[in-house]
């Protein structure tokens, strides 16, 4: 039976002292306003936290999520907040989780649901493709399933198999799915809720090795920009951002591999070359006109991302590129990606992940006429 939605008020009618005083901090942190540090992981905790008390309709769960507050900890406090009706742990079994979010979120409700880490998505695999993603257009319309399923992905943080892989190409080949991916703190924040808001199902892939960067970040601005963003109707989704600018070549990233990007930038800069990098955010819907406006301008662009290369993220956006960007190329495109094996020991990550050295060269390789 789906648990009862019940408002954060109801649901700490009758609560401990330690619950009511975590609901109560919980409310002036709501209210902050101006720039502070803020880590990603904090700032997708607000964005659940903004949503669930804008919405009774919100409700976060998975395996650990309540009182424990996720392995990463993203969750930590809602349940103390909301209660346990509106953030709760699952049993360990994804293809129910997932299931139980499509159920009701046909029925009203708008579930944010986790997948704990990346590859413990697969045993849902099924579920996603064949019902989340088809619902919609099975119905001719008249079910609209508005859910999110997070899913903690990439590597960088020394964890073993199937703890550490990057599945977004097997969502974005997936018709009828959003997938998004931030790779800074306010888009964090920006994106989930623009997700959670949305009709339609969204795959939101988060960056495991960035959820503990930190960035001065104005909540106040962003709830802001929120609220006007809805009631406009307008959002930020599918639109790529240009993270740095550049006149030499284009650097095209996202989630995880935008601040390696940007660091391959800085050291090329030192070296008397500009390089632009655009983070993509948007991989479902893409923003083909930043892309390829930035890379007309550049005519060279390399393309990274941590996913292995052969059929993958990386591989269409070049494709959109060249079909887009031709007359303008001064050289083919490369690709940085991760190689084309199972993910590899912890030890032996940091030689598989793009960085800053490889993303040089493939530069170096662009035809200069230097």
């Amino acid at each position: 039976m789906s648990p009862t939605v019940t408002t954060s008020s109801a649901a700490n009618g009758n609560v401990s002292a330690a619950t009511a005083r975590a609901a109560a901090k919980a409310a002036v942190e709501a209210e902050q306003t101006g720039p502070q540090p803020l880590t990603l992981a904090k700032a997708l905790n607000t964005a659940m936290a903004d949503a669930m008390r804008a919405d009774d309709s919100v409700l976060v769960f998975g395996e650990d999520v309540g009182m424990l507050g996720g392995v990463f900890r993203i969750t930590d406090g809602l349940t103390a907040t909301f209660g346990q009706n509106r953030c709760f742990d699952t049993p360990l079994a994804e293809s129910g989780i997932v299931g139980m979010a499509v159920g009701m979120a046909m029925n009203g409700m708008r579930p944010v649901i986790e997948m704990q880490f990346d590859a413990f998505a697969y045993p849902a695999f099924e579920q996603i493709v064949s019902h989340v993603a088809k619902m919609h257009n099975r119905t001719k319309g008249a079910l609209k399933l508005p859910m999110v399923i997070r899913v903690p992905y990439a590597g960088g943080i020394g964890g073993v198999e199937h703890h550490c892989d990057s599945s977004e190409a097997y969502y974005a080949h997936t018709a009828g799915l959003k997938v998004y991916t931030p790779a800074t703190v306010a888009d964090g924040y920006r994106m989930l809720r623009e997700a959670i808001d949305s009709d339609d199902p969204v795959m939101f892939m988060e960056p495991k090795k960035l959820y503990w960067s930190k960035d001065q970040v104005d909540l106040g601005a962003l709830r802001a920009e929120h609220d006007a963003n809805a009631a406009r109707g307008t959002s930020s989704e599918g639109s790529a951002a240009v993270a740095r600018p550049g006149t030499d070549a284009t650097l095209i990233a996202y989630g995880p591999s935008v601040p390696t990007a940007l660091a391959a930038a800085a050291a090329a800069a030192e070296e008397g070359r500009s390089l632009e990098v655009i983070d993509v955010r948007s991989i479902v819907p893409f923003d083909d006109e930043t892309v390829a406006a930035s890379v007309r301008k550049t005519g060279r662009a390399v393309v990274i991302a941590e996913a292995h290369g052969f059929a993958s993220v990386a591989s269409e956006i070049v494709a959109r590129v060249q079909e887009r960007c031709f007359h303008h190329l001064a050289a083919p495109i490369r690709r940085v990606t991760g190689f084309d094996v199972p993910y590899p020991a912890p030890k032996l990550e940091h030689y598989y992940l793009p960085g800053v050295d490889r993303i040089l060269d493939a530069v170096d390789d662009l035809q200069w006429e230097d």
